[in-house]
């Protein structure tokens, strides 16, 4: 049957359902006759008026295909259609009425009323009879999918409407969380409570699920998408109606929150000044070139007009990324930008590099910064944060490089990390070689957490909210100091330009961020609320996990917290003591062997004796 249906043309359909609305005419006459009083019988009065009933069906025959009623498909039939097919009705009886006076039996108007109601009707009934019974032969013929629509207000009935006239999907039933929906059946399917998903897709043999509830939150979506997921449904989300019309785009152009907004205090502005003649005319090289703080560096180098600027990546990604963005910009304003593919630690490549291009600034922003990996991988971390920074220092010091600034952390002081210990470490060898150059002028800028940076919190939480929560913090307690990707290119530049000589700069930060509040902040200017026990309905919720490995609920910007001022009122130095040459090289060759012999308690138990503050955790007091 369905074969028959499919190699029908348009024009042979349209002409059947003309057709039928003829045949339907004396019909339709007959029935009005039958439920009337009359002089005779229906069957004298239908037979008295059948010489003008050829005239009648000729009337409507030409109205209908005037108005094209016989083209519009069964799927399409609707309101406008059914308008049409009521005058084409009206216009049938009333040329009925107007030939019964010249052929009829003189029948009363009213008998023609109501015979145009009729006919109305079987048209209208005689569509609908046609639609269901091809519906059925298409899914009969082809199974459809059969769907869950989860949400029955107005947008979830009109999915339903729609999805009637769909030959290959089949809405079972509506699920909804207003109890007072519950139970009643709408658009000729049953709703049901959300708590019985489970048991009506298992029964109904569903295995998709349409959310048609788009003034809901998207992290509520987010959520009840997951659990619908774990119930291994598919689950496709209804647009809004603002999606749909196009309107929505208007959101995404939309600035998201800037990182400075997170701050909780005013931006430190630090304008380079004259600071940015020690980068003009000069090669520079960035190591790490290709992370957040690097790429920033070079931003802002490139903007003093050097020589050459000397882009030190291992990712090749990064090194590419940074590089297409910058090549342009260098050429036009005849800075030679080179990209350099290597790594710190590799000693050899990195004088070579400083030699050919004839560095005469380095900022090593290179380092593995990411707690939690440097905790599960204290080896690699160790090598690449200390050796490496060694390794270039001494090449700079070698190559004759007039200054060398070491980008460190506020992690580095009495650190809880191998990460931080690794950074103080650093901070040690570049104070050592600062104590002992006579060519090169060795300093450390160590600042806190940067907003906006690759893993940082910022970023998480916002991925965090827009899979639905929820946001997940460490600990309530847990405080950080923050700055700006800007603040923190500014101040690394500043000190290259100022440093004289075995300092530590760090930024005035102002007070520690609770992390909980950072969190709240994020989610509230996505939007959203935060779901606690004073707002249960909240769209995102704060999960408290517990500190991770390395973890300190506050950080410290110096051992001794003296601070003294320089030129700059936002800038200030710390002075502290370091390790003696002995020392460093006794440190230094104590990390070479834990390194070489892949001891991790080695290691551990060389920054517990050389790092001040640090202290093992005790799953880790391992003798070697």
């Amino acid at each position: 049957m369905l074969t028959l249906i499919s190699v029908l043309s348009r024009k042979q359909k349209s002409w059947i359902f003309l057709a039928v609305d003829l045949l339907l005419c004396p019909l339709a006459l007959l029935f009005t006759f039958s439920v009337q009083t009359l002089p005779q019988s229906p069957f004298a009065s239908f037979t008295a008026l059948l010489p003008a009933l050829p005239y009648v069906i000729a009337v409507t025959a030409g109205l209908s295909l005037w108005l094209g009623i016989p083209y519009v498909q069964l799927v399409a039939y609707e309101r406008h259609a059914a308008g049409l097919t009521a005058l084409v009705a009206l216009a049938t009886a009333s040329a009925a009425a107007l030939l019964d006076g010249v052929f009829g039996p003189g029948l009363p108007i009213g008998i023609y009323v109501v015979f145009g109601i009729n006919y109305f009707l079987f048209m209208l009934s005689a569509r609908a009879v046609l639609y269901r019974i091809v519906l059925a032969i298409y899914h009969r013929a082809r199974p459809g999918c059969r769907v869950l629509i989860y949400g029955a207000g107005t947008t979830g009935t009109q999915l339903a409407q729609a999805l009637k006239a769909h030959d290959e999907i089949d809405p079972v039933a509506f699920v909804d969380d207003n109890s007072s929906l519950q139970g009643m059946t709408l658009m000729g399917m049953p709703v049901f409570p959300p708590a019985r998903i489970a048991e009506i897709t298992s029964s109904r043999e569903i295995k998709r699920v349409l959310l048609a509830m788009p003034s809901q939150s998207p992290p509520k979506q987010a959520q009840l998408t997951r659990r619908l997921q774990e119930m291994q449904l598919e689950v496709q989300v209804l647009p809004s109606f603002a999606q749909l019309i196009g309107e929505e785009a208007l959101v995404d152009k939309l600035a998201p929150a800037t990182p400075q907004s997170f701050l909780g205090r005013a931006a430190r502005d630090v304008p380079l000044g004259a600071a940015g003649v020690s980068y003009q005319g000069r090669s520079v090289l960035v190591s790490g070139a290709g992370g957040s703080i690097g790429s920033e560096l070079c931003r802002q180098v490139l903007a003093c007009g050097p020589t050459r600027l000397v882009l030190y990546e291992l990712s090749e990604l990064a090194l590419y990324t940074i590089h297409q963005e910058l090549a342009g910009l260098g050429q036009d304003m005849g800075v030679e930008v080179v990209p350099v593919l290597g790594s710190v630690c590799d000693r050899r490549q990195m004088g070579m590099v400083l030699e050919t291009h004839a560095v005469q600034v380095v900022l090593h922003a290179a380092a593995y910064k990411h707690v939690p990996l440097v905790e599960t991988n204290p080896l690699p971390g160790l090598a690449n944060n200390v050796l490496g920074a060694q390794a270039l220092a001494q090449a700079a010091d070698r190559a004759g490089v007039e200054r060398f600034i070491l980008i460190s952390s506020d992690k580095a002081v009495r650190p809880a990390s191998v990460m931080g210990a690794s950074k103080r470490m650093a901070e040690l060898v570049v104070q050592d070689l600062g104590s002992r150059s006579t060519g090169t002028v060795f300093a450390t800028v160590r600042f806190g957490n940067v907003l906006g940076s690759s893993g940082s919190v910022v970023p998480l939480f916002q991925d965090q909210i827009s899979r639905g929560g929820p946001v997940t913090v460490t600990d309530p307690n847990v405080k950080r100091y923050f700055m700006t990707i800007r603040e923190a290119a500014h101040l690394v530049l500043q000190a290259g330009a100022e440093a004289r000589g075995d300092e530590i700069f760090v930024l005035d930060m102002g007070e520690p961020v609770p992390i909980l509040q950072l969190a709240r902040q994020v989610i509230e200017s996505a939007g959203y609320t935060v779901r606690d026990e004073d707002l249960p309905g909240g769209d995102i919720a704060i999960e408290i996990t517990g500190l991770r490995p390395g973890e300190k609920l506050e950080e410290e910007l110096t051992l001794s917290q003296e601070l003294t001022t320089t030129r700059h009122a936002k800038i200030f130095c710390a002075r502290e003591a370091g390790l003696s040459e002995i020392e460093v090289a006794a440190m230094l060759r104590a990390l070479g062997q834990a390194l070489n012999s892949n001891d991790e308690a080695a290691a551990r138990q060389a920054i517990t004796h050389w790092v001040e503050g640090y202290r093992q955790p005790e799953g880790d007091r391992r003798t070697s």
